[in-house]
């Protein structure tokens, strides 16, 4: 498997201690194939509560963070127009986050297709509880 972006719902899942989060993230691990976006850092951050904070630390500093440049703009507005075109609603962090993984050449670990329409960006991992 490929190195891959996670998304804030795997990260998320991972955190609240999701039995099929914690394999498929700590596999990417110990495998140096996670990379998160600097958006999923900031819904991370939105999200923590005063408790999870040394769990989310952990977690973003055991990624490679991916910062939002002007390619990553570009390649989020293209992703945004072309499936605005097509009748989906998308928030500009997910054509953001889209916009990263296309850039760098990755794939995009969600369970949220509805937020990436293209199946050949995202990676769906399974619960396999």
């Amino acid at each position: 498997m490929a190195v891959l972006l996670v998304d804030t719902d795997i990260a998320i899942d991972y955190l609240r201690g999701c039995h099929y989060a914690r394999e498929f993230v700590e596999d990417l691990w110990r495998t140096g194939r996670a990379c998160l976006s600097i958006l999923s850092v900031y819904e991370l951050y939105a999200g923590m509560k005063p408790e999870e904070e040394a769990a989310t630390e952990a977690f973003i500093d055991a990624c490679r963070v991916l910062e939002v440049d002007r390619r990553v703009a570009r390649a989020g507005a293209e992703w945004y127009r072309k499936w605005k075109g097509k009748g989906y609603a998308l928030t500009a962090v997910d054509c953001l986050i889209a916009g990263t993984a296309l850039v760098h050449g990755l794939v995009v670990a969600t369970r949220n297709v509805r937020h990436y329409p293209d199946p050949s960006i995202r990676y769906v991992p399974q619960d396999r509880t």
